[in-house]
């Protein structure tokens, strides 16, 4: 596996080739980025970068999602980092990464800028999320063991891949765009865990230095092409194992569009918390119990689950990160949203109830993941104990979200938007991007 499959990938695969599910799933990552985009725009971390970046400029080729407008590169690292701030967006499970939010802020951006049609907007979305996902695949686990947030450095590589198919670059330029987009990949989990904005800045960077390798390479600026197999390139600097064998075989598997294993997100945490949210939420309904009535609960979990206990966060950040502080807020409100989730400092019945909860890495689940990422909670009442067990959590492709539940999400994220306005998403292939996002925008602006 080198760094000429994925150029040559890139080149050969056109829409026709997709399949009705493929496209309708791009249609769904694309809606559902938009709903979490709107909200997210509105976030402390994405106002910052818009008065910093996009303050008073009204003019440009690309949307600026819920503000104005921008060059490509500017629109892209702002939209990114609104697609992620919430927490709320797309993701891989086995590839360990969110891809729509790297990878459609490039492709939006430069799909407006170069007038593109819808058809390119969705060929070039799959493509950036197979390259994207694929080395995801292939560098974890080991990857994130050592520190790396896929979202900012896999997602580079996928950026530049969109952004390199709505350019309609070169075999020779793809190399070059591919090699400019590796030796920018960064993210350290360090951001994500401590509870800080960083994170967010890993989907904008990965968006914006996707657009910028592929403009470069168009002007004729040079990477390298051996980006990803060289001595010193990303397989043997960002892994732990030998990975040309591996690389080979997962990255062969064209076939398999990885787009259609994305998962949508309900919660808006980090993803390992979900399985652990949705046992304890079916528990708290299904036996109609209150916070009053429970005396402790035990969560067993696989390990890097488990270590997302910091019972004392001080941000809504960190709190995106802690599972003992994400489930009290969910048991005490019945439900777990970005707005009960920003009250910071911690309330006293929230610390009250996250003091109840004790955390453990359990070995037999630990050996399901990541094909699962298995929960087992039980909670303690005076008369009775209560026990469940998630395996995948709502959203992935085995318990998928429908278009209509997807609707829904993005109606309690902007409840002042008209819904009929994403009915010009269906659509989407007979459309200008432009004139797409200029209608769309002006609609969500309005409202």
């Amino acid at each position: 596996m080198n760094t000429k499959d994925l150029a040559k990938f890139i080149i050969s695969t056109n829409y026709p080739e997709f399949s009705k599910n493929v496209t309708r799933q791009a249609k769904l990552c694309f809606m559902d980025f938009l709903a979490v985009s709107l909200a997210g725009s509105q976030t402390k971390s994405a106002q910052i970068m818009i008065d910093l970046i996009n303050k008073g400029q009204k003019t440009g080729k690309s949307t600026v999602i819920g503000a104005a407008r921008a060059d490509p590169m500017n629109a892209s690292l702002i939209n990114g980092v609104s697609a992620h701030s919430l927490d709320l967006d797309d993701g891989h499970r086995l590839a360990q990464i969110h891809p729509g939010a790297c990878i459609i802020p490039a492709a939006l951006s430069l799909s407006e800028a170069y007038r593109k049609t819808g058809k390119d907007f969705i060929t070039s979305i799959i493509v950036g999320y197979q390259i994207a996902i694929k080395l995801g695949m292939i560098l974890n686990p080991g990857h994130r063991e050592r520190g790396f947030h896929s979202t900012g450095t896999c997602g580079t590589l996928g950026s530049a891949a969109a952004a390199a198919k709505i350019m309609d670059l070169t075999y020779e330029e793809v190399l070059n765009a591919l090699g400019i987009a590796g030796t920018q990949a960064a993210g350290l989990l360090e951001a994500d865990h401590s509870g800080s904005m960083s994170k967010h800045l890993h989907a904008g960077r990965a968006a914006q230095s996707g657009v910028l390798s592929a403009l470069l390479a168009k002007k004729g600026f040079t990477g390298a092409h051996t980006i990803l197999e060289g001595e010193e390139g990303i397989l043997k600097t960002m892994g732990n194992d030998d990975l040309l064998q591996k690389g080979a075989q997962i990255l062969g598997q064209y076939e398999k569009l990885e787009i259609l294993k994305v998962y949508f997100k309900k919660y808006p945490v980090c993803r390992h918390l979900h399985s652990s949210l949705d046992a304890v939420k079916t528990i708290m309904k299904k036996n109609n119990l209150q916070t009053t009535d429970i005396q402790d609960i035990n969560v067993e979990t696989y390990n890097i689950a488990a270590l997302h206990n910091n019972y004392q966060p001080s941000t809504p950040e960190g709190i995106r990160q802690s599972l003992p502080v994400s489930m009290a807020i969910l048991i005490n409100e019945g439900d777990l949203t970005i707005e009960n989730i920003s009250k910071i400092p911690i309330e006293n019945k929230i610390a009250e109830t996250a003091s109840k909860i004790r955390i453990k890495k359990d070995d037999d689940l630990n050996i399901d993941y990541p094909q699962k990422r298995p929960a087992k909670v039980t909670i303690k009442c005076k008369d009775h104990i209560y026990t469940n067990r998630v395996d995948l959590a709502k959203g992935e492709p085995e318990t998928p979200f429908s278009k209509e539940e997807l609707l829904i999400k993005f109606k309690k994220l902007n409840p002042h938007v008209n819904l009929n306005h994403l009915k010009i998403l269906d659509d989407l292939e007979d459309n200008y991007v432009f004139n797409l996002m200029n209608k769309l925008n002006n609609e969500f602006k309005k409202n």
